[in-house]
């Protein structure tokens, strides 16, 4: 796992941006540093009573030129600031999708929707706020500091009385050690109570129909219930330190001001110091209070943020189970066979092997049929032909080629995989019919919809094929989300097409209308049929039935009900049910 240094690389890449927009703030904090020492003479002259109308002028015009010169300048490098933070989060949410479409199903089985949702919107909008204000005011803080010390020096104020002055101050990187872990810390627990409880609203939206039909609410807004309330907790606790240790730093602010009065004032009154240098002494004091509240803020948010951009960065570091190979080239599978030679996979995990010594072939255009129980290891199967997992070398070849020795996009992109959910997304029918190929003519959207028997459901809603969908397509029934899924597949036109239970939520005669137009437009490519009901497979020009994750028995229909086997038994059963369902009719 590689280490990021997201921020980093992004600051180093627009550093000149940051330094342009950092010298238009500090120049104006320059700027401002004269206010006091503008005031401070006024005071000195308004004392000695050689003020006149023209020097009260001139002292406004002064003042008024300082703060427009610091208006407009701060102004400017705050804008460039924020905007580059805006850019930031822009950058980094993309960047954040594209490593997400990297990662393999592993990943996406042992972390839940909510967590993703808590990256690309809590940690960055984190990270965002605190290189925005944190690099603004520490950029303000730290020059107006510097700057309102250094007038201070070179006026007439003893070297004694300014340390006198700041030594409280000198407290604060003693209490930003202390406090600073231990703020991050806890807000790195907020963040990860924040992910569960995405993932916990994510998965309670999703099931908000199942909910109803129990009529269990309840039950569902007290588990939603208990990750708010976790939540709630670590916030609170973060509240306690991190107010404690912004009100710390203040405080010690209005200290230095306390002693700049008492000490300042003393001296004033014995002639030490002129009436106009304490003035401008307890100004420049009083202009270091708020910059120093700006850096215990900054410091407090900086803090929070590092445990937002080091879930960011681990995230960014977790690298694909699945890649390409060194060696991996890109091949056409148009005439390729399928070979599996001696394949037994093991989840990663588990204990258990979810197939065992698998052999087959299937040749080019050839149809292969799969079938048994629940659990019997084929949907995995087709898993590994698709490398959603990683086989073992030499137990799965195209053509003669090791599977591992083709690029992961062409390989997938010449496989059609109709799963048994038909997921949809929430765009128009016509969208996700077309989903591979987007430039795809009406025309062909229209055939597939019409070799997947959904043509008709189609055009009987108002909008037809521009009828936009729900979320996961729930405007549909269950058959019609899977036809049209299946419409998906054919339309990709691929050499290979596995349907895997893709026509279980239709009924026996459009799944026989299905199945033979898929037998008549891919004649001359390879398909792979995953089903339960033997009627769905009985054409096929092979047959193999899984159990248990081996092959118990392989051959024609005809050949398996001669046999003495699974496959009888599950065509009894069938026929059995169907005979029942004819008698009760």
């Amino acid at each position: 796992m590689k280490p990021q240094r997201l921020l980093f690389n992004y600051i180093r890449s627009n550093w000149y941006l940051y330094a342009i927009a950092v010298s238009f703030t500090m120049t104006g904090n320059v700027i401002q540093s004269f206010y006091p020492k503008v005031i401070g003479d006024f005071t000195d002259q308004l004392e000695l009573g050689d003020i006149t109308r023209t020097a009260i002028v001139d002292y406004s015009l002064l003042l008024l030129a300082v703060g427009l010169s610091f208006g407009l300048l701060a102004g400017m490098g705050q804008y460039m600031i924020m905007r580059l933070g805006r850019r930031f989060e822009f950058y980094t949410r993309n960047r954040l999708f594209v490593h997400f479409m990297t990662l393999s199903e592993n990943y996406y089985s042992k972390h839940g929707v909510g967590k993703w949702l808590s990256y690309v919107i809590n940690d960055v909008t984190a990270v965002r706020e605190s290189i925005s204000a944190g690099i603004n005011q520490t950029a303000n803080a730290t020059m107006l500091i510097i700057s309102a010390v250094f007038m201070m020096l070179i006026n007439d104020i003893p070297y004694y009385l300014i340390i006198a002055c700041v030594l409280p101050l000198l407290v604060i990187p003693w209490i930003v050690t202390r406090f600073g872990p231990i703020i991050r810390g806890r807000s790195m627990k907020v963040q990860e109570s924040l992910g569960k409880m995405t993932e916990s609203a994510e998965e309670q939206f999703g099931g908000i129909r199942v909910t109803k039909k129990f009529a269990v609410e309840p039950i569902m807004i007290d588990r939603f219930g208990q990750t708010v309330d976790n939540i709630r907790d670590n916030q609170l606790h973060l509240v306690r330190v991190s107010s404690l240790f912004q009100a710390l730093i203040p405080f010690l602010g209005a200290l230095s001001f306390i002693v700049t009065i008492l000490y300042g004032g003393y001296l004033t009154i014995h002639n030490t110091i002129s009436l106009g240098n304490f003035v401008a002494l307890t100004l420049y004091i009083r202009m270091m209070v708020n910059p120093l509240q700006q850096i215990g803020n900054v410091i407090n948010t900086m803090q929070r943020s590092r445990a937002s951009l080091t879930r960011i960065n681990d995230l960014l570091s977790v690298e694909s189970e699945i890649q390409d190979s060194l060696e991996a080239k890109p091949a056409d599978l148009s005439h390729a066979g399928v070979a599996i030679r001696h394949l037994s996979y093991t989840y990663p995990g588990a204990s258990k092997e979810t197939l065992h010594d698998i052999d087959l072939t299937v040749e080019p255009g050839k149809t292969l049929g799969i079938i048994g129980k629940t659990g019997s290891g084929k949907t995995t199967l087709m898993k590994l032909l698709l490398r959603v997992y990683d086989s073992p070398e030499g137990t799965i070849l195209f053509d003669d080629r090791d599977i591992h020795e083709l690029t992961i996009e062409s390989l997938r992109s010449q496989i059609a995989y109709v799963p048994q959910d038909g997921f949809l997304f929430s765009t128009t029918i016509r969208d996700n019919i077309a989903f591979f190929r987007r430039e795809s003519g009406f025309e062909h959207v229209e055939k597939a919809a019409r070799q997947a028997q959904i043509y008709d459901s189609i055009a009987a809603f108002p909008e037809q094929f521009e009828t936009k969908l729900g979320e996961r397509g729930i405007t549909l029934s269950g058959g019609q989300r899977q036809r049209t899924s299946l419409a998906r597949g054919i339309i990709k036109n691929a050499p290979l097409l596995i349907m895997d239970d893709s026509v279980s939520a239709v009924d026996a005669v459009t799944e026989t209308s299905i199945v033979n137009s898929i037998r008549k437009e891919r004649k001359s490519k390879t398909t792979i049929l995953i089903a339960h009901r033997i009627s769905a497979i009985k054409h096929a020009d092979e047959i193999v039935v899984l159990n248990e994750g081996r092959i118990v028995q392989r051959g024609t229909h005809k050949d398996l009900l001669k046999q003495q086997g699974l496959y009888a038994e599950l065509y009894t059963i069938q026929e059995e049910g169907s005979r029942h369902v004819d008698h009760v009719r």
